[in-house]
């Protein structure tokens, strides 16, 4: 293999929303910029690719089937095969878009394989045709982040998926097991079960959705369950056996009680990790977390002070609405007023895709209280919109928590249908320093979701 060698101004490494949009932007400003990828099957990163594109497409297809009850078990079966079909169709088109947006810009170019830092400002990549050792003055890392795969006996095998996997499969298992509790296999739970899988979701924590509110997971639980989805908490793993086409999961409990469980596919959805294995990364004088993250400052400044850290891999929100902040941050840094930092972040809001969403922004009640707000909690059931009624997604709750002192508030959750476009509106209201009477006394369109806020904060005395 041939060696070639290049000098630009900026390298960055990886596809991700922070990076695709620095690339030209870096370009616009005059500068020479080279973006690696590692795989032709990940231009444009992990949201279009494996993450929140071809989730939220599966999920959107899961949601319409099963609101028609008299298909039968083989035909849900071939709608996921037909799901999975236009998923990939979606994907592929958003792939050649976003290479198309950044390759095609004056002073950028791609180079597709793997980045190893041979020094400070030395990268090698290794292509299929050579390798080309890019010298940069400015380095970018967007390499995302990984899923964690625990130490159990047979975590290797054939029908062990990771969330990214299980997507290329293009059969429906009749029957799916979910190691982890957390907000990535609560979506794929719902997302399966929809399509028809007998669902089984094991969590070695003792209560489920930790980081929400105790109501507010109960409601989440009680809708799963009432779906068909089986929820053991204080359940481990101890070893997995497959034989044929079907693995052997044996849980433990901590009274020493264990059971067999037996499926046709594993997902492990145990936590993520960042993507750095291959970046030799203390040649460049990059250290890491003891999460294994990418340590940064508040203007995502690496302890290479020539290299940045982008989205997933710097260990902040796991979110590619951050990674496009990110961007902000660095731009503004370079070539603004440098003024944005990571400490400008608050209220930042999320969306989980169930059936239905669940959305949250600012302090949930128990955080609210553990800081020492005296407050006032609002709750109202999504059965109470005409909108939900209408859409027969009538499952869900609504809270607020306002501050008792001054009427602020602190904090909206809302776990019902459109609940990932209400939370931003109650996002962008939180950012404008008024009370919450203002948004209680808002007109809204009807019927509307976005009307309950209404009636949910005119519960607050």
């Amino acid at each position: 293999m041939g060696k070639s060698r290049v000098k630009v101004d900026a390298l960055i490494i990886g596809f991700g929303k922070g990076g695709k949009t620095l690339a030209p932007f870096l370009a616009a400003q005059g500068l020479k910029v080279v973006m690696v990828e590692k795989s032709p099957l990940m231009y444009g990163g992990t949201c279009i690719n494996v993450g929140c594109i071809p989730t939220k497409a599966l999920a959107h297809q899961a949601y319409l089937l099963s609101q028609n009850e008299e298909l039968s078990i083989q035909e849900k079966k071939n709608k996921y095969v037909q799901a999975i079909k236009e998923k990939d169709e979606l994907v592929s088109f958003l792939r050649a878009k976003n290479f198309d947006n950044v390759n095609g810009q004056p002073g950028v170019t791609v180079l597709t394989g793997t980045a190893s830092f041979l020094s400070p400002k030395e990268v090698n990549v290794a292509t299929e045709e050579e390798n080309v050792i890019v010298e940069a003055d400015k380095i970018f890392i967007n390499t995302g982040s990984k899923a964690v795969l625990p130490n159990i006996p047979g975590m290797t095998g054939k029908l062990i998926y990771t969330s990214e996997k299980l997507m290329e499969l293009d059969r429906l298992p009749s029957r799916l097991a979910i190691i982890g509790g957390g907000y990535i296999g609560m979506e794929f739970a719902s997302i399966y079960a929809g399509f028809g899988s007998e669902v089984t979701i094991i969590e070695r924590g003792n209560r489920f959705l930790p980081k929400e509110d105790a109501d507010i997971a109960q409601e989440v639980q009680r809708t799963l369950e009432r779906r068909g989805i089986r929820i053991k908490l204080e359940t481990g793993v101890s070893r997995i056996e497959e034989e044929a086409n079907t693995a052997k999961l044996f849980l433990e409990s901590p009274d020493g009680a264990t059971e067999e469980l037996i499926t046709d596919a594993v997902l492990v959805a145990a936590g993520r990790t960042a993507n750095v294995a291959d970046l030799n990364l203390e040649a460049a004088g990059v250290e890491v977390t003891d999460r294994g993250f990418i340590q940064v400052d508040d203007k995502l400044r690496t302890t290479n002070p020539q290299i940045w850290a982008i989205g997933d891999v710097n260990g902040g929100p796991q979110f590619t609405y951050i990674s496009l902040d990110d961007y902000r941050i660095i731009s503004d840094h370079l070539f603004g007023r440098d003024q944005r930092t990571t400490k400008d972040r608050s209220d930042i809001p999320y969306s989980v895709f169930l059936d239905p969403p669940l959305s949250h922004v600012g302090l949930t009640e128990e955080e609210a209280l553990r800081k020492g707000y005296d407050i006032k909690v609002a709750k109202l059931a999504a059965a109470a919109s005409p909108r939900a009624r209408l859409l027969k997604q009538t499952d869900g709750i609504l809270k607020a928590v306002v501050d008792a002192q001054t009427n602020m508030l602190l904090g909206f959750t809302m776990y019902a249908a459109d609940s990932s476009e209400v939370v931003n509106i109650v996002s962008v209201f939180m950012k404008t320093g008024q009370p919450y009477t203002a948004l209680r006394d808002m007109i809204f369109t009807h019927p509307s979701m976005s009307e309950v806020l209404n009636d949910l904060l005119t519960a607050i005395h």
